[in-house]
């Protein structure tokens, strides 16, 4: 439901994935946004109404997401899907920080808009290190991305990993991602994915800032 720029990509990336997909929007000219390539359904409608749901393949869906520009709506939409038809795979994106945890704990799954792209930016924005982008349940591994650092530049995985005690996980490198394998030589502009202990993290940045022992 909503296909704005965040729907419209959504429904076009199912799409490439084999996936048949059916868009809802009250403004028919939306549908534009999903070019002519575009096969699946689309229905104009009000995403909570159980006739417009119908219309577009509810009953048949395997997954739902409300992604329209208005909270109440996306909410609203959501519960209906799962509440009504029983749909299990279903998400709805959310501004309101507040309100979207409150839909978490009622088993509503959100993307929150706003924290998500300010925590984005913020990790841009900070130096590396001060930010992790994922921990583990228990705290005391995190995921750190960083981009090359200039003295690492050269060596290969294997050796920052046991200089650091990290785990590069994966890296990306000119916009592909890729597995990084212990022989993979690290390259200007390549942003690595790092695993590493908590209580480690301050030291392991110390060490990949300074670079290879001897240097």
């Amino acid at each position: 439901m909503g296909c704005g720029r965040v729907g419209s990509s959504l429904a076009r990336s199912l799409e490439e994935r084999g996936h048949s997909t059916a868009v809802i929007d009250t403004n028919p000219d939306a549908f534009r946004r999903l070019g002519p390539n575009f096969s699946g359904i689309t229905v104009a409608g009000v995403g909570f109404d159980r006739g417009v749901l119908i219309e577009a393949g509810i009953e048949r869906a395997d997954a739902f997401a409300a992604v329209s520009s208005g909270d109440n709506s996306n909410i609203i939409s959501a519960r209906v899907a799962r509440e009504q038809f029983h749909i299990e795979n279903v998400v709805a994106r959310i501004y309101d920080p507040g309100r979207a945890e409150v839909y978490e704990r009622l088993g509503v799954p959100t993307v929150a808009t706003v924290p998500w792209a300010a925590d984005q930016v913020l990790r841009r924005l900070l130096p590396a290190g001060s930010e992790s982008a994922w921990r583990d349940p228990s705290g005391e591994v995190r995921l750190d991305g960083i981009y090359a650092p200039v003295r690492w530049i050269g060596q290969p995985i294997d050796r920052l990993e046991k200089e650091a005690k990290v785990r590069v996980g994966y890296l990306t490198r000119l916009g592909s991602g890729q597995i990084a394998h212990s022989d993979t030589v690290i390259q200007e502009g390549d942003f690595l994915s790092v695993f590493m202990r908590e209580d480690h993290a301050e030291a392991a940045h110390r060490i990949l800032e300074a670079g290879p022992e001897d240097n």
